[in-house]
């Protein structure tokens, strides 16, 4: 097998893993209907992954690993702080969106306990990046003189939050813009301000 044809084939194996443990969740899921998904032999599945545990764990690894470089392609960009942290808010629920039925199996079935050390390393890395925006943000005068660190950990839990209850509740229904526009605005009137 060939590098190329190597990659493709893992990658339509995550796809497709994507796609039953999103349906089934991760005790119904198996690796054979994963394998046909694929249109890949089981044997082939198991070139790439031990077992449906890693496969799993590699799943999740690779969502954040790609929620991570598109927020630092954002922050990386020459575009004001406002911008920047306006995209990285709309990039992170544009994907809870996305991926809603995923997280809820995560949750339900998981907890919070499953790959936590990777979780704490993806979103403390996450936070640091909304620091640095603020920063800049306050650098540029876009935003307020404020602790940098606090009002990241404030926005990021705020914005674990919001995923959460999309992910819980059927009846909250949060758009990119709602976001930022609680993050940016806020609820006081400008007078109050």
């Amino acid at each position: 097998m060939n590098k190329r044809s190597g990659i493709e084939s893992k990658q339509k194996i995550m796809k497709a893993a994507m796609d039953v443990f999103s349906r089934k969740g991760y005790a119904k899921a198996n690796i054979r209907e994963i394998a046909r998904i694929a249109g890949i032999s089981i044997g082939g599945v198991y070139l790439y992954f031990r077992n449906k545990e890693e496969l799993y764990r590699n799943l999740i690894n690779e969502r954040m690993l790609d929620i991570g470089n598109k927020t630092e392609t954002i922050a990386g960009k020459s575009q004001s702080a406002s911008e920047a942290l306006s995209h990285f808010l709309s990039l992170h629920v544009e994907n809870a969106l996305k991926h809603k039925e995923f997280i809820l199996l995560h949750i339900r079935e998981h907890g919070f306990t499953f790959g936590v050390q990777e979780k704490k390393n993806f979103f403390r890395k996450q936070r640091e990046l909304v620091e640095r925006l603020i920063q800049r943000g306050i650098r540029t005068g876009e935003f307020r003189k404020c602790n940098a660190d606090d009002m990241a950990k404030v926005i990021m839990g705020s914005l674990r939050g919001v995923i959460l209850s999309m992910a819980l509740d059927d009846d909250v229904h949060i758009t990119p813009q709602m976001m930022n526009e609680f993050i940016f605005n806020g609820l006081l009137t400008p007078a109050r301000k």
